[in-house]
């Protein structure tokens, strides 16, 4: 399975800019894919994901109210649209992908820089 993001780069405070991610490659039926992040100097968090198996999704609380997912399952892809940025939002954004709930396939990550 490979993953792609794309989106990100740098943004004013309160704007809304929407990560993509692309998956291919055998995509297992009992799935989840997700976003995480790591902000300098912090561990890599959860922000938000979905579970095929149960029809579930979770975003951090951090998040919630602030940012939506929005997954293609045709085309195998998860879009985190993100809105009313905050500097503590700053961090590198990585799709994740898996089997169940373990996460085991990773993108690059893309860059998010709130100023």
């Amino acid at each position: 399975v490979q993953l792609v993001e794309s989106g990100g780069g740098s943004v004013q405070a309160g704007g809304s800019p929407r990560l993509s991610c692309a998956a291919s490659g055998y995509i297992y039926s009992n799935n989840c894919m997700g976003w995480f992040r790591q902000a300098p100097g912090k561990e890599r968090e959860g922000v938000a994901a979905v579970y095929t198996f149960d029809g579930s999704s979770y975003f951090a609380d951090s998040v919630k109210g602030r940012f939506t997912l929005s997954r293609d399952i045709v085309k195998n892809t998860l879009s985190l649209q993100m809105s009313s940025l905050k500097a503590e939002d700053t961090a590198v954004y990585y799709c994740a992908a898996g089997v169940a709930t373990n996460f085991g396939y990773w993108g690059q990550g893309t860059q998010v820089t709130v100023s």
